[in-house]
């Protein structure tokens, strides 16, 4: 089932989604589900995942934001209302929001990336493609993308987001991790979202829900 194993960001998508909205993202994911062969992984986050890459690209000095966006408009007209949102939404915060944009820094050579396994509830969430930073005088940041319209990504959202991070990748401290709403050109981190201590309480609380929704809607639908 696609929500045993599942990307950080689709997750959080659906744990804050309101009811109606909620139930249509489900069915879409169900179907496709049903559709994906068996040896095929959830893509998850393909549509995104070309602007993404050439966000990381241009934090490296590699490439034109605006023209790389431009050629992935051209090659996919699906991409022609989202993808100058995302690329405007990724610049406001790269040039006006950077807390370290005073100073030098590098890209790693190799973005961190893990899986998070909660043994007693069968999840296993994925996290992987951020953009990591090696800032001058020793800091680093790693930046955990966020792309959806809606919702927007709460506190309560990127809390979360920040605990599954902290849980997955040793190589960073906590206070070097970020969540980035793309859109919305906002990032978190756990000064502006402290830890609480329910963190995993609340998780899997709001796992089980959208799991028992998407067994439920499951059961509409047709094996063949």
């Amino acid at each position: 089932m696609s929500l045993e194993k599942i990307q950080l960001r689709k997750l959080l998508k659906f744990f804050y989604l309101d009811r109606s909205e909620l139930v249509g993202a489900l069915r879409n994911d169900i179907r496709e589900e049903i559709s994906r062969k068996p040896d095929e992984e959830s893509g998850g986050g393909d549509f995104f995942g070309p602007f993404w890459g050439d966000a990381k690209k241009f934090a490296a000095n590699e490439i034109d934001l605006h023209a790389a966006t431009a050629e992935r408009i051209e090659s996919n007209r699906l991409r022609r209302r989202l993808y100058p949102l995302l690329q405007d939404g990724f610049l406001n915060w790269w040039n006006e929001k950077r807390r370290w944009r005073n100073e030098a820094f590098t890209i790693a050579e190799r973005s961190p990336s893990g899986l998070f396994p909660i043994e007693e509830i069968g999840l296993t969430v994925r996290v992987e493609n951020l953009l990591a930073l090696h800032i001058e005088g020793g800091s680093n940041r790693a930046i955990y993308p966020y792309f959806s319209e809606t919702p927007a990504l709460s506190r309560e959202a990127a809390r979360l987001g920040l605990w599954v991070l902290n849980e997955t990748i040793s190589d960073y401290e906590v206070e070097d991790l970020r969540m980035l709403d793309i859109l919305r050109s906002t990032s978190y981190g756990v000064t502006d979202c402290p830890f609480e201590g329910n963190e995993r309480e609340l998780f899997i609380r709001k796992y089980n829900h959208i799991k028992s929704e998407w067994d439920r809607l499951r059961r509409e639908y047709p094996d063949d």
